[in-house]
């Protein structure tokens, strides 16, 4: 359980020392935490008003954090072949194993496969053991899907992974550019401070989305263009600054180079073919060009839209092209500005967690940064050519090259394209261990070896957010079981397979080696450098507060902003502008795959859904996956609002829920990527998802996948409330979600034999001794109804069954579960909504204070006719402000649906 801390409680415990100062653990905004355990076994969460990220503020999902530490899903020991085992058992076998398959095959027969999930002391420790001492650089991480696109844009630009602004540029710019990214719901803190901006001194915002997003609805300016275009679109502005004459030619002069190349590329085919190009009118495009032009300070803030397509390096070049030609980096609200979409990216990109780069952003490439840390780490077995990054790694394994594999806080076998590939390789590999928390994802339960890894609240260590601050997660919570950290493990097995330099005591260790290496033959010519850490006592690292870097030993304090006067990194010290010839997606829709299929994430749910699945509060915003489609597609299809349809492409097939959304361009289609096993059946985007890849990131294309539709006419749909996890899986379409006394699924397909009656009561598990209350509503001759069970007086479970999606508030029925009914109140749980004089609260739209659709609509009836006035009314928005989209589509008129 887990509930918000009041100001006056929060004092007390960190007064007490009972408080604990930590980072959340989902997306790289990297929020100040504040955890307080209570006797109970519960938590209060609140946000640390000192972390210079957040001030205090949390979104949805952070507020939640005390509600996902459950250990009812944990993997509690170490398990080979499915059996629990001991530690020194299990490191055995991984470490036999790995050496037993290098002996015969190379080191290069060997993977890890880890994620932004780990602390920087993990994956330091990952990095080295598998580059420095297996000899190998098949390392590679989650964050490829993730971020690789601008890491491979920055070091071309800037000769480093550098990125140059920092938050207050938020408050501080004129004009905002949101590309490719729904802030309002990815990075929810960090919008709440622009929109704060945008209120406080007129601050105006662009957002250039295929769709009409939350944060799209919030803009002075949506642009809304064809997917995949923004090379086009951002080729279009540097050719118009040019033009206009906009050129800082001194910042052009001393600290870039390439530029007229650059510029030559950027004006091929003029106004007319930007406009062919990104679906725009010209009349738009002079618009944005304009504003982009006359505006001095203008932030431009990219995310997965950028960085998840085969062209993502170029869109993040043309991108930071338009900065160096004006000269608008690193400067007080100018720049450009990468969204990190994990907790620890940045943290793996600092140690050389993708398999291209070595530690301390040195290049794997380079001999003398190879011979350096040789050195440093005392070894002769270092890797001396790039790994295989995350698509290819998986496709050797598929063919055998790879022989054993190691994923760490990952789930790759419903993460990556071509899933069902992934999953089959998986299988066939001789040897696959993983290290994670559950052993109920689809890749844990394909693992030879499972390794119980500590989880948030448990892990200690350092992470990086999005502006090059590191921050401390500390541990609060006792490890699950035999849980360990990840670098624990990992200093374990290499200590088994004989190598010198993994005899950690403690993670402090770590960290003071990881800042020794940055600072390593450094002397300014690398930008990473914390070598001012490198003796931090432990008592200093335990207190250690947020800071960026870098933060060299002896140096100034470190810089908010970088580049502002040259000092790029590259051999010249000179920016290099990139040209950026357009180029469209790998993949292009045909008449049998007319449809483009774009992927993403949700307000209130985090990657699949292993963390945020277990918070009733989380899963009632969006509980069921859905495919979002313009209402003229919709009807070419036949489809209507709330019908299923299957999605197919040339690699699988999904079924997903019909949300009817004129935000959808015609021709253009959204799914979201949480639901995974166990939380619903065959609705995993990633299974359709082709392996195409930026040439030079690796990054695969998540976004554009040429899609078919066909209408689902399953014999029945249904609506269930169970007080435990419902079995479904003998039907074709399920999804589930947590609800506050149990579970909650939507299910279809054909009813199984036998009288409906009987149908009813296995799906809800009522014994056979028919101890409790069955109540019913029966069509005979349609073979549907409604179903209620009772037992000692609570409602237990109920089921509703028809021909067409079920009708009935399911957040009514689902804060019915558990609850008491009078006899005579107990057939009216069969209508599915509350009688006279019950509340309801409708669709949860503010997920942080569980404030339904109803109650804002009757603070609106009640003269509550702005979002403020919400606030002060119900005090839905008031908290992460993530829902504010939604309340003022109410305010609107608009309808939200309960069908989904």
């Amino acid at each position: 359980m887990c509930r918000r801390s009041g100001a006056g409680a929060l004092r007390e415990a960190m007064q007490e020392g009972r408080a604990v100062k930590t980072t959340c653990p989902y997306c790289g905004v990297g929020c100040g935490v504040i955890a307080t355990p209570r006797g109970d076994g519960g938590l209060d969460i609140a946000g640390d008003p000192d972390h210079p990220a957040n001030f205090g503020r949390l979104c949805s999902k952070g507020s939640a954090l005390g509600e996902t530490v459950s250990l009812d899903d944990r993997l509690l020991a170490p398990r080979i072949h499915g059996e629990d085992t001991d530690w020194p058992t299990a490191i055995a076998y991984v470490a036999r194993s790995f050496k037993d398959i290098i002996a015969r095959h190379g080191p290069d027969a060997v993977a890890l496969y880890v994620s932004g999930q780990l602390l920087t002391e993990d994956y330091y420790v990952a990095n080295k053991f598998a580059k420095g001492f297996l000899g190998t650089a098949n390392i590679d991480t989650n964050s490829r899907l993730c971020m690789a696109s601008s890491v491979a844009g920055h070091k071309r630009a800037f000769g480093s992974d550098t990125v140059p602004q920092c938050y207050e540029d938020l408050e501080r710019t004129e004009l905002a550019v949101l590309v490719g990214s729904n802030m309002a719901w990815c990075h929810p803190v960090l919008f709440q401070r622009l929109m704060a901006a945008k209120e406080r001194r007129g601050t105006r915002i662009v957002v250039i989305d295929p769709r009409k997003t939350a944060t799209a609805k919030e803009a002075d300016l949506h642009l809304a263009i064809t997917p995949g275009s923004d090379v086009a679109l951002f080729n279009g502005l540097l050719a118009a600054l040019a033009e206009k004459g906009m050129g800082d030619e001194r910042f052009i002069a001393e600290h870039t180079e390439g530029m007229a190349s650059a510029l030559a590329v950027a004006k091929e085919g003029g106004l007319e073919r930007f406009a062919q190009e990104t679906g725009l009118s010209q009349p738009e495009l002079e618009r944005f060009y304009r504003l982009f032009a006359n505006t001095p300070r203008v932030l431009t803030l990219y995310s997965q839209g950028v960085n998840q397509s085969s062209a993502g390096t170029d869109k993040v070049n043309a991108i930071i092209n338009c900065h160096l030609y004006t000269g608008r980096i690193g400067k007080p609200g100018t720049g450009p500005f990468s969204l990190t979409g994990q907790p620890n990216a940045m943290g793996g990109r600092e140690v050389g967690g993708l398999a291209n780069q070595l530690a301390a952003h040195m290049e794997i490439g380079d001999a003398g940064h190879r011979d350096l840390v040789a050195k440093f780490w005392q070894t002769r077995n270092l890797a001396r050519a790039p790994g295989l990054k995350a698509v290819d790694l998986f496709h050797a394994v598929r063919r055998g090259k790879v022989k054993a594999v190691w994923i760490m806080a990952t789930n790759p076998a419903e993460s990556m394209p071509e899933a069902g590939e992934v999953v089959a390789a998986l299988k066939d590999s001789p040897f696959l261990a993983v290290s994670d928390m559950t052993a109920s994802t689809r890749t844990a339960r394909l693992a030879h070896v499972l390794l119980p890894a500590t989880g948030w609240g448990e892990k200690d260590g350092t992470v990086t957010n999005s502006e090059r601050r590191i921050s401390r997660q500390r541990a609060f919570l006792a490890p699950a079981g035999l849980a360990k950290p990840d670098w624990w493990i990992i200093a374990q097995v290499a200590q088994a397979m004989g190598f010198p330099g993994f005899a950690y005591a403690r993670v402090s260790e770590i960290y003071r080696e990881h800042a020794a290496l940055s600072a390593f033959r450094n002397e300014g010519a690398r930008d990473f450098d914390i070598g001012a850490h490198r003796a931090l006592p432990d008592e200093d690292y335990e207190a250690l507060s947020p800071f960026q870097w870098p933060l060299r030993e002896g140096g100034d304090a470190p810089s908010q902003r970088l580049f502002a006067d040259g000092g790029f990194f590259t051999q010249s010290g000179k920016a290099q502008a990139i040209p950026t010839p357009i180029r469209g997606p790998q993949s292009a829709t045909d008449s049998e795959f007319p449809y483009i299929l774009n992927t993403g994430r949700i307000r209130d749910h985090w990657h699949t859904m292993t963390r945020t699945g277990k918070s009733a509060r989380l899963s009632a915003h969006i509980a069921e996956p859905f495919l979002d489609i313009h209402p003229e597609d919709a009807a070419r299809e036949t489809l209507s609002d709330a019908d299923l349809c299957e999605v197919i492409s040339a690699h699988g097939k999904l079924i997903l829920r019909v949300r009817i959304n004129e935000g959808q361009q015609r021709g253009g289609l959204f799914a979201p990527i949480h639901w995974a096993e166990p939380f619903a059946a065959c609705a995993q985007p990633s299974r359709l998802i082709a392996g195409n890849t930026d040439p030079i990131s690796g990054q695969p294309e998540l976004k554009h996948m040429p899609v078919r539709l066909r209408r689902f006419a399953p014999g029945f749909h249904a609506f269930l409330v169970l007080d435990r996890r419902p079995r479904l899986s003998e039907f074709p379409y399920w999804a589930l979600a947590r609800t506050k006394g149990g579970w909650r699924a939507e299910f279809a397909g054909s009813l199984p034999n036998g009288p409906i009656e009987d149908v009813a009561r296995k799906i809800l598990e009522i014994p056979q001794d028919r101890d409790g209350e069955f109540l019913s509503t029966i069509d005979t001759a349609q073979r549907t109804g409604r179903f209620a069970y009772f037992r000692d007086g609570k409602l237990a479970g109920a089921l509703f069954v028809s021909r067409r999606p079920v009708m009935a508030s399911r957040g009514w029925a689902s804060e019915c579960l558990g609850a008491t009914f009078a006899p005579a109140q107990r057939l009216g749980v069969l209508a599915g909504r509350p009688g006279t004089g019950q509340a309801d609260r409708g669709a949860l739209i503010c997920a942080c204070l569980s404030i339904g659709a109803n109650q804002i609509m009757a603070a609106a009836r009640a003269h509550a006719t702005s979002v403020a006035a919400i606030g002060e009314a119900v005090k839905a928005g008031t908290q992460c402000g993530s829902c504010r989209p939604e309340i003022r589509r109410i305010l609107e008129g608009a309808h939200v649906s309960e069908a989904v």
